[in-house]
């Protein structure tokens, strides 16, 4: 098993590698030419520019078993389609019961901003010591139930 994560401007690196350190689970970050990355633990795979390029050599190189660390619902719905498994950065487990309902929120929110001329969001709001603590227990849940 390993961990894949979709590391552009992702906030919980550094908790998924200590996480993983502590299960020994080998984690591989993925980022593309404008996000470059170094790590201690992690394999660092930079990917060269370009819409999803990310995205796509993610999936093709996550198996069965494997998590997924993403904020990206599609990445989500193609691991789990793998038979990995997926949690956002959020702790939030994406799962099969789940992704089918997030995808078709995320389509009519996307249709909705679009009839209102409405392209950007306000974006998330600021991340709190909470929101990493909820992540680490989420995501130690997660391998423990993997690793059994």
């Amino acid at each position: 098993m390993k961990i894949y994560v979709d590391a552009d401007a992702c906030p919980v690196i550094d908790i998924v590698e200590q996480v993983a350190n502590d299960y020994n689970t080998p984690v591989v970050l993925l980022c593309d030419t404008n996000h470059v990355l170094y790590s201690d633990y992690s394999e660092v795979k930079i990917i060269g520019a370009g819409a999803d390029a990310v995205d796509f050599a993610l999936i093709n190189l996550c198996k069965e078993s494997d998590i997924v660390v993403t904020q990206d619902y599609g990445v989500a719905a193609m691991a789990l389609g793998k038979g990995a498994y997926a949690i956002h950065q959020s702790g939030k487990w994406y799962t099969n019961d789940n992704i089918d309902r997030m995808l078709m929120e995320r389509h009519l929110n996307k249709k909705a901003r679009r009839v209102s001329g409405k392209s950007h969001l306000k974006g998330s709001k600021k991340r709190t010591n909470e929101d990493d603590v909820w992540f680490r227990q989420s995501f130690e849940k997660l391998l423990k139930t993997i690793k059994g």
